[in-house]
Parts: structure tokens; C-alpha cells; sequence
């Protein structure tokens, strides 16, 4: 569903006054000014009332708001039940049975001025693909697009994303096509948020040298398109199962560059694929791997604890509260816990798991 004209929809707690428009100005009363009775574009609180006033047409008929993500909501009707995910005028509905769907689309329809767009194709620049018992998130047509926006069409595709050998340091001389490079990051930092946790590493390393960019971070900003041109029909594919959140962390030591700082990352997966990922510089410094795997850890523990209570709180969600498993690479980690005798019950978030790098 789409809102048309959302921030119309909000009811002002304020009194605000405008000028008159411009060609709309009552001839005799040039000096008076408009009071408005709705909230109009252009405010500062104009997102906020168009949110509450969506949120309590929903509250009202009986939904439930997501404690972790509060643009999420979901009701139940005996079998069946409905998920709404709101992201300002776009609606995305999921339900059990095409009935519950007509319904809560009559609903909306009553409520809001609102345009159907039937089964979800592309949403917020993704791609939704499904057949009987799979469903793919893919962005191969953004790929194309910002292939063909940037010249690189035609370039020979590259087999992986980044190569080690260049040496990425901050660049002491004169900036390269600095505007062109912000103008790439910032196109490929979409689509690694979205459907490509694979270039999560890279767009971190490039992202750092956007505001002096030398023709080393070209190089390898060029290999990374070239492999978005080899890889464009990558997706992540969803199935029924496994139904269990899983998470994968890691941390490096500081390399051989002028950074002080190491990089961590981690990514958790759900039925097949991949959910939530993240990979960036630290902004602490530690003094060996042990701590910055802590950290890496921590940061984890943080992002499954958020994941966990996200799908808690969705219907037909299993309640029994699994704990989530964090796999790490580290066994200075594990000895560290089991010398520190840090209790992991069933009340704990997290289970870590140490698996070997061979």
C-alpha cells in the first residue's frame, strides 16, 4: 500500500500560523495570516504527527506494537493473524490467508487515502521473487542502474570484491574525482544494506577515504563494480527452515596501514540467509586480538539481543526464549569466559560457540 499526500494526514497539537501563499493572497488583507488545521509538508513535526496518527488507528483496532521496532505491528484473529510494517507512505502486509489481506486493506482504505499496489514486487528498491516455499530479496536491477549511471557497464567483471595488495592508507596529496567517488559510495552503501552483505567489507574500507580519495581507492573502488557487474543476480534466499537465528562475529588486529583501530564485523542468519550484518572500524583502541574479539563480541551480543526481541514479539513466533548462537573463531575468548566463570543460563540472550578457523 502506498499513503498518498502522508503528512497531510496528521493533526497538529499546536497552534501554527503561515503566510498566505503566494497567488492565493485575499486582496484587502494582505497583512493577516493563515492558521493551519492539519499538519502540512514542510514541518518539523510533520513525520512525528503523521506517525502517531497512524499508530493510534491501529492501537484502536486492536493492534499490537512491536517493542523492538515500533513501525511494526500485528494482530491476531484465532488461526490467522496480520503483520503491518510501516516506513512513512509505504505499507508492506503480511497475513496467513488472502482474506485477512482484503480485510486489513479495507481497513486502511477506510482510514487513510491510500493507493493499492497489489503483491509486493519491488519495495524500497528491493525485489521480492518467490515461488511455493522460497522467497529472494535480489537488487540485480539496481545494479544495473548504478553500473550503467557510472560508466561501468561494459567493464570486465572480477571474481571477488577487494584485493588485499593494494595498500589503502589515507591519502596525503591531492584529492581524485572526489564528488564522483561520495556519489559511488553512497550508491553501493544502499545496496550493501539491503541484499549484499558480501561488500559490507569493502564499502567500510572505501567509505573511509570518501572526503580525499587517492587513485589507490579508485583502483579498488573499480574492482568493486567490476565485481557487482560478475555477481549482479546475487540475492538472499529465504526457505521455511531452519528456524533458528544464528550469528557469526569476528575481529582482525590492527593491520600493516596507518590505522589504529581494527575492523569487526558480524552476521546473523534465518532460515538460509542472512538477516542483519555490519562491518566497521572500532572506535576504541585495544592492546591484542583477545580484547578487540571482546568488543566484537559485545557488539554481537548487542545486535542478537535486539533480533531476538524483534521476533519475540511476532505472532506465531515460537515464546519458549531459545537462547541465540554467537559463533566466534577465538579460543583465548572462550578461555577468558570460562576463567572469568561468566554464567551462560537460559535466561542469557547468547550461547557462544568456538569454531576453529581450519
Amino acid at each position: 500500500m502506498d499513503v498518498k499526500t502522508t503528512f497531510l494526514n496528521g493533526d497538529l497539537e499546536e497552534e501554527i500560523y503561515m503566510s498566505q501563499p503566494k497567488g492565493f493572497v485575499i486582496e484587502g488583507q494582505e497583512n493577516k495570516v493563515c492558521k493551519l488545521k492539519k499538519s502540512l509538508y514542510g514541518l518539523k513535526q510533520a513525520p512525528k504527527q503523521w506517525y502517531e496518527k497512524f499508530n493510534n488507528t491501529l492501537v484502536r483496532d486492536g493492534y499490537v506494537v512491536n517493542n523492538s521496532d515500533s513501525c511494526v505491528y500485528s494482530k491476531v484473529l484465532g488461526s490467522d493473524c496480520v503483520i503491518i510494517c510501516l516506513y512513512i507512505d509505504d505499507i508492506l502486509i503480511l497475513c496467513t490467508s488472502i482474506i485477512m489481506v482484503n480485510k486489513t486493506k479495507e481497513f486502511l482504505l477506510s482510514q487513510f487515502e491510500m493507493k493499492d499496489l497489489g503483491e509486493a514486487d519491488v519495495i524500497l528498491g528491493v525485489r521480492v521473487i518467490r515461488n511455493s516455499d522460497r522467497i529472494f530479496l535480489s537488487q540485480s536491477h539496481y545494479v544495473e542502474k548504478v553500473l550503467k549511471k557510472f560508466n561501468s557497464f561494459g567493464v570486465v567483471p572480477a571474481r571477488t570484491p577487494y584485493d588485499s595488495r593494494i595498500d589503502m592508507t589515507k591519502n596525503m596529496g591531492g584529492s581524485v574525482s572526489q564528488i564522483e567517488y561520495a556519489k559511488i559510495i553512497d550508491s553501493v552503501m544502499f545496496l550493501m544494506n539491503c541484499t549484499r552483505p558480501d561488500i559490507a567489507y569493502v564499502v567500510s574500507r572505501l567509505s573511509r577515504y570518501t572526503h580525499n580519495p587517492s587513485s589507490s581507492h579508485w583502483t579498488t573502488l573499480h574492482r568493486l563494480l567490476k565485481y557487482l557487474k560478475g555477481t549482479s543476480d546475487i540475492c538472499l534466499h529465504f526457505e521455511k527452515f531452519p528456524t533458528v537465528l544464528e550469528g557469526y562475529c569476528d575481529a582482525n588486529w590492527v593491520s600493516g596501514n596507518d590505522e589504529i583501530s581494527s575492523t569487526s564485523g558480524y552476521v546473523f542468519t534465518l532460515g538460509g540467509a542472512s538477516i542483519s550484518w555490519k562491518s566497521a572500524k572500532k572506535t576504541c583502541i585495544a592492546r591484542s586480538t583477545m580484547e578487540y574479539e571482546f568488543i566484537a563480541l559485545e557488539l554481537a551480543d548487542q545486535e542478537a539481543d535486539w533480533l531476538r526481541n524483534l521476533l519475540t514479539d511476532m505472532p506465531m513466533w515460537e515464546k519458549h526464549g531459545t537462547p541465540v548462537f554467537l559463533h566466534c573463531d577465538s579460543d583465548a575468548v572462550t578461555t577468558r569466559l570460562r576463567w572469568a566463570r561468566l554464567r551462560l543460563g537460559p535466561s542469557s540472550t547468547c550461547i557462544i560457540r568456538v569454531t576453529n578457523d581450519g
